[in-house]
């Protein structure tokens, strides 16, 4: 794991220079960061999630309000003939203070706090997987990129290739097939040059989406990811203790055993302080009495006594769920270490993969300008020259491939180890 590195830079030097104003992953990761309307969306969830130990406690306080009402009743008529009426309006205001609550209330912001915990964990892994498929849609789009600018040049060289062939055809040094061979290998990699700039296209729309920019031309040299595990068994023990799917169970645990309690609670006694004021007026024939003001204060208790079952039926319902949410545990538990794994075994494979893809690339340049130069004494066939022609943008495609499977696993192996965030490509 030490080269890693030094592999990555080595692929990308020797596929193409990449100009000083590209677009680098940090700077791509930082715009989904910021712009991402899925996160954004996410983040507004857990916003309101947020809010419910408030309204949790909201149970346990000092709540008041204020009521009225008018009314007007048609009396008849009067000795006079007039028609007579009685008008009354009634308000007052009242107030209730929970004394004590059995628990309700404590159970419940425990029971919101290991949701609104949950909920914080599951945003880190949107936000995780949002990144990774940033990391995804940049490779993809820095080896489309890779790809068209391979073909650009191998065009290059083929035309000086077939302009020397016509001009030893004139000389008689070489024949018709000869030419011709070298213009069917150019018309095949034309062909190849539009299919990469058609994948290139498809692939900055993906990048575009994710993203939310275009991209320009990519910044090739990423070096290796400070987090990342060093061994098998650190990326283990991380996803174990760091991976948010693993860490937002654990969390649900905790607001299943509070809702435990929640329904337990049902059964104790409630004790309330409430007390209220009230005053009305009464009006007949435009005359106006006042009615004497009313107010009492007191305590209310209530004691449940018989429920039908309900209570003790909602505590073993409440003590299942926890016990799926703790099989869930296990669960995410040999998912993550089984992430972590493949990740790891990922990345082993697509080093390696670099390591030999830089390997064949320095011997297939080494190839091409020996057989190149063989061929203008006369050693070498036409054909020799199209097969390390071939084998060389072969070569450089494959480096460009590992150099995306190596960033594509380590973006894999951040998240499975929950390492995945803004800062993880710095």
């Amino acid at each position: 794991m030490t080269k890693r590195g030094w592999w990555l830079l080595l692929g990308v030097a020797l596929i193409a220079a990449t100009p000083a104003s590209a677009e680098t992953l940090r700077e791509a990761i930082a715009a989904a960061w910021d712009g991402n309307p899925e996160l954004a969306a996410a983040r507004a969830r857990q916003d309101a999630l947020a809010e419910t130990p408030s309204q949790a406690r909201a149970a346990g306080r000092l709540t008041a309000g204020a009521t009225g009402n008018a009314g007007y009743d048609r009396l008849g008529y009067n000795q006079t003939g007039v028609r007579t009426g009685a008008g009354s309006a009634l308000g007052g205001v009242s107030a209730t203070l929970p004394i004590w609550t059995g628990g309700r209330v404590s159970s419940a912001v425990r029971a919101a706090n290991g949701d609104v915990a949950a909920g914080g964990e599951a945003l880190r892994d949107v936000e995780a997987d949002v990144l990774e498929r940033v990391v995804s849609a940049y490779a993809d789009l820095l080896y489309t990129q890779q790809a068209v600018e391979v073909a650009r040049v191998g065009i290059e060289r083929l035309d000086s290739q077939v302009a020397e062939a016509r001009s030893r055809y004139g000389l008689g040094q070489a024949t018709k097939t000869d030419v011709a061979q070298l213009e069917a290998q150019r018309a095949s990699v034309v062909s190849n040059l539009v299919d990469a700039e058609g994948e290139a296209a498809t692939a900055a729309a993906a990048y575009r989406a994710v993203v939310g920019r275009d991209a320009g031309t990519l910044e090739a040299s990423i070096a290796p990811p400070s987090a990342l595990p060093r061994s098998l068994a650190d990326a283990r023990e991380a996803a174990e203790t760091s991976n948010p799917v693993l860490l937002a169970q654990r969390r649900r645990v905790d607001a299943a055993t509070a809702r435990i309690d929640q329904a337990r609670a049902e059964r104790a006694p409630a004790l309330d302080l409430a007390g209220s004021y009230g005053r009305g007026v009464q009006w007949v024939g435009g005359n106006a009495t006042g009615f004497d003001s009313a107010a009492n204060a007191g305590l209310s208790l209530r004691v449940p006594l018989l429920t039908g079952g309900l209570v003790a039926s909602r505590v073993r319902q409440a003590e299942a769920l926890r016990r799926a949410e703790r099989f869930d545990v296990d669960t995410a538990s040999r998912a993550v270490v089984r992430a972590a794994d493949t990740a790891w075994a990922s990345l082993i494979a697509a080093e390696g993969r670099l390591k030999a893809s830089a390997d064949g690339l320095k011997a297939a340049d080494l190839a091409l300008k020996g057989v190149r130069a063989e061929y203008g004494f006369g050693l070498r066939s036409t054909i020799d020259i199209l097969v390390a022609d071939q084998s060389y943008r072969s070569a450089q495609l494959a480096v460009a491939r590992a150099q995306v499977d190596v960033l594509t696993a380590q973006a894999a192996l951040l998240r499975a180890t929950g390492r995945m965030g803004r800062e993880a490509f710095d």
